[in-house]
């Protein structure tokens, strides 16, 4: 048998399970990891400048491609602290990435010693396990585990904690006949799917909400033909959005109080039953009010993890079903229906929704200087066509990018859901890049998201990893005002101040050129609205020739509020801006405006 270290072994596991990228930062107590990096060969290492930009890397590569799982490495201590961020965003949003840390020796582990914490404990909340290895031969069997694990069920992030001298010691271990252990999921039965088709026989305005299990699964074109086959309308949540391209005539927008489309929310309320793939009913598709989005309509609800199933409320009837399986025989069911005639006509249902989405449109035209920022978008949507992958992650910008941008392909929106912390876009943008090169990379972000891991551009810069990078500047925390109407106050929330060395930018504070110029990047800012599109164009010939990101740095107008619900509440959103009126108020819109 051959004999090697603990550490060599868990490098060897990772290129037979497919890992061929690692995000990370060394230190004393993961070297030994990195010296079987180094000498295993075969995995590429981008070393990052913050752990936690390790992480967010990390799910951004998982997410651009079926079948990646992204790994993160770092040392003991604050190492593994500041990467409990990533493996939150990777659990909330069911991505899985692998966050392998050092440790102090087993010996040393109560005694205080130096960066030795108890890292196993603080992650167990946001991983499906975290285990310090105390034995160097359980080593093969804990990453082999995490593999299964990551890849079962609902997917999400695993830590694997390695005391140095368990990476040290050596074992027995034969890589040549390692096999991954089996994936367990569950599958709907022809019984289950026949009783959820029978709710869709008897209704009359009926939906699908297709959400992010469906990307997960891979099973966008499934859901497509199911669509087609049925004739019934989508609504993508905002983790499902490009399940469905945003032309495609069945697709029906988005729902909720803040990512959402006065057509979708408007067609949602109308409807009579909703079967929902893959989603959670997160808070920000359904509202608080849960009355509203429920009354009046019967549910049915396929999830793969079994405990999602009622969590929010409680469907008229629940599947638990990885996303693919239920389709398949969703539309094996359809099928043999469609063939005796017993499906409904939904066409006046669906022409009706494509009636709203010709109508019921935000104006995304301004020529204001300061710009709105609706007209970012609008420019965005001229300048970046049907390829592009989005990656953003929370605030005003990606509220806005959400309602006015358009996806048309499964994984080219890339947005941390429910965790939403600031700083992840640099980050899952490299990550994004790294896992596909050859597809176009558009980061969104507001100024306070672009400030807090903004050093990361140095790794994209090092590494020649290029993508545009869109940083609309108000020198506001824009999402925080907005929340703070409702309490009369706007505390603590500016971030304007006179800039002594850029006089020429006034109150708008950071110089977000210098910086990113100092950090190896190109940067352009733009402050005529009627410029945007040139500086989109420029941008993307800088990207190819120099092969690093771009920064197009819009100056806003200091406030704008974005449409979304006062009261958290999908039926009560408040319109703030004037509403498109005529064409020329929307003119990138998925549909011309019927006036």
């Amino acid at each position: 048998m051959p004999r090697m270290t603990a550490a060599r072994a868990a490098v060897e596991i990772l290129k037979r399970e497919g890992v061929e990228v690692a995000f990370g930062v060394p230190g004393a107590a993961i070297n030994p990891f990195y010296r079987a990096l180094k000498e295993g060969g075969g995995i590429k290492h981008t070393l990052a400048r913050h752990v936690e930009g390790a992480s967010h890397m990390a799910e951004g590569y998982t997410r651009a491609k079926a079948g990646n799982i992204g790994v993160c490495i770092g040392t003991s201590g604050p190492a593994g602290t500041d990467m409990i961020t990533g493996l939150y965003s990777a659990i909330a949003d069911s991505i899985p990435i692998l966050c392998i840390t050092g440790q102090a020796p087993v010996s040393k582990l109560h005694k205080e010693d130096f960066q030795a914490v108890d890292i196993a404990s603080i992650a167990k909340p946001v991983t499906k396990k975290a285990t310090t290895v105390l034995e160097a031969a359980q080593v093969p069997g804990v990453f082999q585990e995490a593999f299964h694990l990551m890849r079962s069920g609902r997917p999400g992030p695993v830590l694997i904690d390695l005391p140095i001298d368990v990476q040290l010691t050596e074992i027995e271990f034969d890589p040549e006949t390692y096999e991954p252990l089996p994936v367990y999921k569950p599958f709907a039965t022809r019984a289950q799917i026949e009783k959820a088709i029978q709710f869709l026989l008897e209704s009359e305005r009926p939906l699908i909400v297709s959400g992010g299990g469906i990307i997960n699964a891979d099973a966008s074109d499934l859901l497509v033909e199911f669509a087609e086959l049925t004739g019934v309308p989508v609504i993508s949540t905002l983790m499902g959005w490009g399940t469905i391209p945003d032309d495609h005539e069945l697709s029906a927008g988005m729902v909720g109080v803040q990512t959402s489309h006065r057509y979708g929310n408007a067609t949602f309320l109308e409807s009579d039953f909703v079967l929902g793939i893959g989603n959670r009913w997160a808070n920000r598709h359904t509202g608080y009010n849960l009355e509203a989005y429920t009354k009046g309509r019967k549910f049915v609800h396929v999830d793969i993890e079994p405990t999602q199933i009622g969590k929010i409320f409680a469907p008229d009837f629940g599947i638990a079903s990885d996303a693919k399986a239920a389709l398949e025989l969703l539309i094996e069911v359809a099928k043999e229906l469609k063939a005796e005639g017993k499906l409904p006509d939904f066409s006046a249902w669906a022409a009706s929704a494509q009636e709203r989405k010709a109508t019921l449109l935000r104006r995304t035209h301004f020529d204001n200087i300061p710009m709105k920022p609706q007209r970012v978008y609008e420019e965005m949507n001229k300048a970046f066509g049907p390829e592009t992958r989005y990656v953003t992650t929370i605030g005003l910008s990606q509220i806005a990018g959400a309602q006015m941008l358009h996806v048309y392909k499964p994984r080219h929106w890339i947005n941390c859901g429910q965790a939403g912390p600031l700083g992840w876009t640099i980050p899952a943008a490299i990550g994004a890049a790294t896992a596909d090169p050859g597809t176009p990379i558009v980061a969104l972000s507001g100024d306070y998201d672009f400030q807090f891991m903004i050093e990361e551009l140095a790794v994209a810069a090092q590494h020649k990893v290029p993508y545009v990078h869109v940083l609309v500047n108000n020198a506001y925390l824009g999402l925080i005002r907005q929340a703070q109407i409702g309490l009369d106050i706007n505390f603590q929330v500016n971030l304007e101040f006179e800039n002594i060395n850029t006089p020429e930018i006034g109150v708008y504070g950071v110089d977000h050129v210098k910086v990113a110029e100092g950090l190896g990047v190109k940067a352009i800012r733009v402050t005529d609205p009627n410029e945007l599109g040139a500086a989109f164009e420029e941008a993307k010939k800088l990207a190819a020739e120099f092969q690093v990101p771009v920064v197009v740095e819009a100056i806003l107008e200091r406030i704008t509020n974005i449409s979304m619900s006062k009261t958290v509440d999908m039926s009560n959103v408040t319109e703030f801006e004037e509403l498109a009126t005529e064409p020329g108020h929307a003119p990138t819109a998925i549909k011309a405006l019927k006036v």
